[in-house]
Order: C-alpha cells, then sequence, then structure tokens
C-alpha cells in the first residue's frame, strides 16, 4: 500500500469519530435542539423565545371552596403536574386552594376538585382519551372546558378557543395515575 493513501486512511479514522463527536457535544452544549429551545428552530430564526415562568405575570384563578373529596385527591394529582406542557411553562396562580395549575399565555388552566358540569346530564355523551372520560363544554367562545367525570373528583382544564386537546391529552396519564377511576354520575 502507498504510504501517503496509508496515513490518509489513517488520518480519516482519527478525524471521523473527532468530528462526529465534536458534532454531538455542540448540539447537546450548544443548544441545537428542537424549535423554541435555545439556537435552535424558527425562536432562534426571528431572537424571540417563550417567555419562561417568571416572565409570565401571576394567574388569577377562581376555583371553587376545597372540600374533603379534593383534600384527599388532588395532592396526588397536583404533585404530577409537569412544569411543560405543549411546549408551554408553567405559570403561578392566585387561588383559594392549591388545587389550580396553569402554563402559558393565553393560559391553560388545571383545576382539581370542581364541580359537576352543569351540562353534563344524562344522555349527554363523554370522550374517552387514554381511559379518561371527559366532558366537552364549548359552550364559551373564549374557551374550551374539558372535564373529567370518571374520578373521584372532577378535574377542569380551561384551553383558548385556538388551542385543540393536546394539553388534555398530554395531562391523561397523569390524571389516571394520580386518581383511580370511579363510574360515571351524571346530572339529571
Amino acid at each position: 500500500m502507498d504510504p501517503v493513501r496509508r496515513v490518509a486512511l489513517i488520518a480519516t479514522a482519527v478525524l471521523v469519530p473527532v468530528v462526529i463527536a465534536l458534532v454531538v457535544l455542540v448540539n447537546v452544549v450548544g443548544g441545537s435542539g428542537p424549535a423554541g429551545e435555545r439556537g435552535g428552530g424558527p425562536a432562534a430564526i426571528d431572537g424571540s423565545t417563550p417567555p419562561g415562568r417568571e416572565e409570565l405575570p401571576v394567574l388569577p384563578v377562581e376555583v371553587p371552596p376545597a372540600t374533603a373529596e379534593a383534600d384527599a385527591s388532588c395532592p396526588a394529582l397536583m404533585g404530577a403536574l409537569p412544569l411543560e406542557l405543549t411546549g408551554e411553562p408553567s405559570r403561578r396562580v392566585q387561588s383559594d386552594t392549591p388545587y389550580a395549575y396553569a402554563w402559558g399565555d393565553p393560559p391553560i388552566v388545571l383545576v382539581c376538585g370542581v364541580d359537576r358540569p352543569a351540562g353534563y346530564v344524562v344522555g349527554v355523551s363523554a370522550f374517552q382519551i387514554n381511559g379518561v372520560q371527559w366532558y366537552v363544554d364549548t359552550s364559551d367562545p373564549d374557551a374550551t372546558v374539558w372535564t373529567t367525570v370518571d374520578r373521584p373528583v372532577y378535574v377542569q382544564i380551561t384551553l383558548p378557543p385556538e388551542v385543540d386537546s393536546a394539553p388534555v391529552t398530554a395531562l391523561t396519564p397523569e390524571i389516571a395515575a394520580a386518581l383511580a377511576y370511579r363510574e360515571p354520575d351524571p346530572g339529571e
């Protein structure tokens, strides 16, 4: 084998793994990640980044008074909620109970321990997502309200009208794991 060719092969064998390692290191440390993360995606192109938790204003959330059922069931769910939901950071809330949580702006709001939805009556169908049944109220043009109907307490998720069911789908495993199944009980 020609000595020049042999040196070129050895150099290639050494340099290719080094270059690959550098590319991986730059992507991990340098932040070339999915959209919206430091260094990657559309947020990096226009120079903006999604607001962090600290940058979002405190969100006042009206909640019903905590019941014994809420005090028994909701802490397990609240402790399992993610800090980020469908790319939106959690945000601080102001409520009369610790059973309210929110993400993003416009806000996605979860409240554990709400009353049974007035529109959830016998004959009204519910949607099932990953083993959790939901009643969906679309009567308010400013929000879509999803409420669990098969858990020991009702859990309500309020979505801005332009947001699809992805946040509900993403939260369903936490709800199913934290709150046991209960036979749905529609109103009369």
